[in-house]
């Protein structure tokens, strides 16, 4: 099982060194202009098409969400943090994908009625599915 709590503490540092202050969090940007010594930058224009889930109005940013997290985790930023050795399984992968663009701090700024899968999907500008699965993550911590 993935180690959770360094997880967080990745995707908190990641949030922070790009100075993102609120949601939505920028993931195409992060991808395409990352900060010195993160990682290779990537063209999203050159992707296919074909690896986008479309089930949901946001699935094609969750999906580049998971990209993002798979180019930190294969990164010597990345390996400097042992992500290689932290994050196993594509549930690890899915859950820190979910850490970067739904980050705990954001989410526990939220009123308390804010907080749940619905209102954390137009907030985010994420599938409500995943807002969902976050809130268990964060189970008990909010």
């Amino acid at each position: 099982m993935a180690d959770f709590t360094a997880l967080e503490a990745i995707a908190t540092e990641v949030i922070e060194t790009f100075e993102i202050k609120g949601p939505p969090v920028p993931i195409e940007s992060m991808l395409q202009r990352p900060k010195e010594g993160m990682w290779e930058e990537l063209d999203i224009t050159k992707l296919s098409g074909g690896f986008l889930s479309v089930k949901d109005p946001y699935s094609p940013r969750m999906s580049l969400t998971r990209l993002l997290a798979r180019h930190i985790i294969g990164s010597d930023w990345g390996r400097a943090r042992r992500m290689n050795e932290i994050v196993k399984t594509e549930e690890a992968i899915h859950a820190f994908a979910r850490m970067l663009i739904m980050p705990s701090n954001m989410i526990r700024a939220l009123s308390l009625s804010a907080r749940n899968p619905t209102a954390m999907s137009l907030h985010f500008e994420v599938p409500e599915d995943d807002a969902r699965q976050r809130l268990v993550e964060l189970s008990g911590q909010l």
